[in-house]
């Protein structure tokens, strides 16, 4: 009895393991089909009424456009100057802190003079022996001068051979010679004693213009290095912060489109909901490439666009009455404190054109028009060929042709842009000349009229499945135009 009843419970759970696969099955069965519905709903494979592709349209209008160059990069001082010592030694003076304003002038560093202030010393006094010796000489050398003048009056007189006579005047050049490199030692001490003077000088650093001081990397007690020494150590750096830029790196694709003068606006992310103006005052002449050698090769421009809008202004109540209405309200943003090193972007406006016939960019694709053939014979193909013998002639023609062989010439690409446009239910190739665009829209200069539907989607359809002569139809009834 018990075993029978096992049986029957073993026979029902096979039954409902069978049934529960069955299920699944189907369940992907439908999953699948409703996928391939969609699809083919989509890209008007089946399901559409008239036969053809569903796709949206835009109309063909007329509106400006400004071409946009984007780059990134951080803000700057149009003015920094990197204060380096010029002679080595111990900090015993700091005079300024980072973030100070300084003048032109303005004691900000002093190194310990005291082998230095030894050195012009030691200059001096070799100075004071190379005069003592001059003057020596100098008297060696007037004695001289009389002897060779008494040596020639006796000469004259027949009371000294001339051997002696001859003796006594090179006794006298040879104490010339001597008075002369007495002189030019006098001039080399006194050149070394202006030399040690002028190091001694340098012991002592001042601000070389109006400006705040950007960084700061020593501390009193510190010992830095000369620039006669490597390139010494760098200590502070003074720079105009009232004179602000943003130095970019554009592509080496988008640089040729930009220009000096041109006008920016900035973003910059410390004030993400503000734009600030700019304009183009420095394009470089030579790249800043990175990953050379590497896939990861990217070249690159600065290029430094200077910041218009009033910035780094510190506000001071005795300025009041020369700041305009606006500039003190309360409702007023801000003035930002722009500081070196700060992320930003910028957007370069390269060109602007004003009433142009323009089409959305999704618009604009590229065709092979070696493999695609021109709207004409696709439409000549679709008609149905009147007579037989028309139809015998075009059949032999194609014979003779595939007997031929294919060119080298129809083997290469022949790329060209082109835009699809409905007409009277079928898509229609035109190839079109393009200008400049935004983020959005591209001019057209030659080939599409004002008013025309033309195919912006889907973006498999336009960037390869069109071809001339399908068959679409306008889902949206027009479609989103674009139009802003």
């Amino acid at each position: 009895m018990r075993s029978s009843i096992c049986y029957k419970s073993r026979t029902m759970a096979k039954k409902k393991n069978a049934t529960k696969r069955i299920l699944y099955i189907v369940g992907i069965l439908v999953v699948i089909l409703i996928i391939f519905a969609v699809i083919g709903s989509t890209t008007g494979l089946f399901g559409n009424r008239g036969g053809g592709m569903n796709v949206e349209v835009a109309k063909v209008e007329r509106r400006s456009l400004t071409q946009v160059v984007t780059a990134s990069g951080k803000v700057q001082p149009e003015v920094e100057v990197v204060l380096s010592p010029d002679v080595s030694g111990e900090i015993v003076f700091l005079g300024v802190k980072e973030g100070d304003e300084v003048e032109q002038g303005q004691l900000l560093v002093r190194i310990k003079p005291d082998f230095y202030q030894a050195q012009v010393e030691q200059a001096t006094a070799r100075v004071s022996q190379a005069r003592a010796s001059m003057s020596q000489a100098r008297a060696s050398m007037l004695q001289a001068d009389l002897d060779v003048k008494r040596s020639e009056e006796l000469f004259k007189k027949n009371v000294v051979p001339e051997s002696e006579h001859e003796s006594v005047k090179t006794q006298y050049e040879v104490a010339k010679a001597s008075f002369e490199a007495a002189e030019f030692a006098v001039a080399s001490a006194a050149a070394a004693e202006r030399e040690a003077k002028e190091q001694l000088y340098k012991t002592s650093i001042y601000a070389p213009m109006d400006g705040t001081i950007s960084q700061l990397d020593i501390e009193v007690g510190e010992r830095v290095v000369g620039t006669t020494q490597m390139s010494g150590t760098e200590m502070m750096r003074v720079a105009r912060l009232d004179q602000m830029e943003l130095e970019v790196d554009v592509n080496e694709n988008d640089v040729v489109n930009v220009s000096l003068g041109d006008t920016a606006a900035i973003e910059v992310d410390a004030y993400p909901e503000r734009s600030f103006r700019g304009v183009v005052t420095e394009i470089a002449n030579s790249a800043r490439v990175t990953g050379t050698g590497t896939q990861e090769q990217v070249t690159n421009f600065p290029v430094k666009i200077r910041i218009l809008d009033p910035h780094n202004y510190a506000f001071d109540a005795s300025m009041a009455p020369t700041l305009l209405e606006e500039e003190l309200s309360p409702d007023s943003p801000q003035n930002p404190q722009f500081r070196p090193g700060m992320s930003g972007t910028v957007d370069i406006f390269t060109a602007t054109v004003a009433s142009v016939l323009a089409v959305p960019i999704q618009s604009v694709t590229v065709r092979d028009f070696n493999r695609v053939q021109p709207e004409a014979e696709t439409d000549e193909e679709g008609e149905e060929a009147e007579g037989e013998e028309v139809a015998a002639n075009d059949e032999e023609a194609a014979d003779e042709e595939e007997e031929q062989p294919v060119p080298a010439q129809r083997m290469e690409e022949d790329l060209r842009k082109v835009v699809f446009v409905v007409n009277d239910g079928k898509a229609k190739m035109i190839e079109v000349e393009t200008g400049i665009s935004d983020d959005s829209h591209i001019e057209v200069t030659e080939g599409l009229e004002e008013d025309l539907d033309v195919i912006i989607g889907p973006y498999s359809a336009v960037s390869r499945m069109l071809a001339p002569g399908n068959a679409v139809q306008t889902g949206n009834n027009g479609g989103p135009q674009g139009n802003n």
